[in-house]
């Protein structure tokens, strides 16, 4: 049994589509683990003071993407075989991985879309709790020293200071936790709008990757299904 005409044409386009959704898969699961490890993101997610850790948010989508690209070259593969023997038992198993991918794509994108600000605020969230509490004087040394060492941490990663103008400001003058490093202006920005700036760059990287997935998952559904049925009305030899 074989298919014939525009049904093979669709064979080969489903096989060149599936090609790609497995390499798309390759290139999530390699940015979802370089987020996991990048030495900015890495240096401020590990940072703990007076028993709170920094807020694992982040890392949780993180290891979330790792799965779907792991999973995302699954059923890649899945697809290149099944269109190749044309197998319907195959080409309906991968039919119906992509419907439930595609759907927890959708409903990660909603959730994502929601609270695309709650990673950045809660690290700002978790900051201003160190630096609020290294800048008091009633507070023990080795607390002190505890909190400034997670602000420098930040400073330096970063090559930010304080919570705004004034407390960059204060910070400088009152303690050695600044970074040396300036911007273009000679003016060292502060660490709320460096926080928000990083984890936004990383969301919008995320993002992409997932609509271009999302396209491709589309076209694939609609040549999985004209594929099956055009095996099905294919004649036997």
């Amino acid at each position: 049994m074989g298919v014939e005409g525009c049904t093979k044409c669709i064979k080969y386009m489903l096989f060149f589509f599936n090609f790609i959704f497995w390499l798309a898969g390759c290139v999530i699961l390699g940015v979802s683990l370089w987020l996991r490890h990048d030495q900015k993101t890495s240096s401020l997610m590990e940072q703990e003071f007076d028993g709170t850790e920094a807020p694992s948010t982040f890392y949780i989508s993180v290891y979330i993407l790792i799965a779907v690209g792991a999973v995302m070259m699954f059923v890649g593969f899945l697809g290149c075989y099944g269109a190749i023997q044309e197998s319907q038992c195959l080409l309906g198993t991968f039919f119906a991985c992509l419907v439930m991918l595609f759907a927890c794509e959708v409903a990660a994108g909603i959730w994502g879309f929601i609270h695309k600000d709650k990673i950045s605020k809660e690290m700002i969230t978790f900051y201003n709790s160190v630096y609020d509490k290294g800048m008091m004087e009633e507070i023990d040394q080795d607390k002190k020293n505890a909190a400034a060492t997670v602000l420098k941490a930040f400073h330096e990663t970063l090559h930010c200071c304080g919570k705004g103008t004034f407390t960059l400001v204060a910070t400088s003058w009152l303690t050695n936790l600044c970074p040396g490093k300036k911007d273009n202006n000679n003016i060292t920005p502060d660490c709320h709008s460096k926080i928000t700036e990083l984890f936004n760059e990383k969301i919008y990287l995320i993002g992409i990757a997932a609509l271009v997935v999302a396209v491709i998952m589309i076209f694939e559904m609609i040549f999985s299904m004209v594929l099956c049925c055009g095996i099905r009305n294919s004649p036997v030899y």
